[in-house]
């Protein structure tokens, strides 16, 4: 029984291996083309789930640090380097943008708390978009691969089925042993597709979830800086 349960993906694998050869070339291309895409689909999966559990780290440990700071206007140059931490770059934006206003300001006689406040606000708005971005980006491929791959695999099936047709008509008699070896070379894209666009959904909405939550908290923490800095320059 164990041996008989052994052979089986053995002899899967060399049904799978019989029938990619039974297809012509343009199926062939397709089912190539397909399991690329799911050796690229995987590996964005797995690096942006790295990514974003990464960011997710780090931030939240900024977040700790910069609780124990008294002062948020006058933190160390240490601090405003962290450009790799999400949290750490709207706060060094918004530091930036509030300094430079200040500057300007006291140069030209209008040095205002409000002038220096919308400045560092807007820039931590800008920041804000830009981290955004950060945490989406790849994304857009693995809703390309769920859109492209399901049309690609139907397109290599419906495309083998014609041909597995066109070459039974030129046969005196046709029957289903004729007809198998074509249609199931063509089916065979379809599951290629299938394999890309399963995997990729999934991984897309579990991808997009963790994206919606880093995104919420980030707006929070720009909403919290931008208060914290606001009560600072009122003592």
């Amino acid at each position: 029984m164990s041996g008989l349960l052994g052979a089986t993906p053995l002899l899967a694998t060399t049904n799978i291996i019989q029938v990619f050869l039974h297809c012509d070339p343009v199926g062939q291309v397709i089912t190539i083309m397909l399991l690329m895409f799911s050796v690229f689909a995987w590996s964005v999966m797995l690096s942006k789930y790295s990514e974003l559990n990464k960011l997710r780290r780090f931030n939240h440990a900024f977040e700790r640090r910069l609780r124990d700071e008294r002062n948020v206007l006058d933190l160390p140059e240490s601090m405003r380097q962290m450009r790799h931490i999400p949290y750490a770059d709207l706060l060094a934006d918004a530091l930036e943008s509030y300094w430079r206003a200040s500057a300007i300001g006291k140069e030209r006689g209008e040095d205002s708390l409000a002038a220096r406040l919308e400045h560092a606000e807007n820039a931590i708005a800008r920041a804000l978009a830009q981290q955004i971005l950060r945490y989406e980006e790849n994304m857009v491929w693995l809703a390309t691969m769920v859109t492209v791959a399901p049309f690609m695999g139907l397109l290599g099936t419906v495309w083998g089925v014609m041909e597995a047709f066109s070459a039974v008509s030129l046969q005196a008699t046709a029957s289903i042993q004729t007809l198998a070896p074509g249609v199931s070379a063509a089916l065979l894209t379809t599951i290629s597709g299938l394999i890309v666009a399963i995997p990729s959904v999934v991984g897309y909405n579990v991808l997009l979830n963790k994206t919606k939550i880093l995104t919420t908290e980030l707006e929070n923490y720009a909403s919290t800086l931008a208060d914290r800095i606001e009560l600072e320059m009122q003592k």
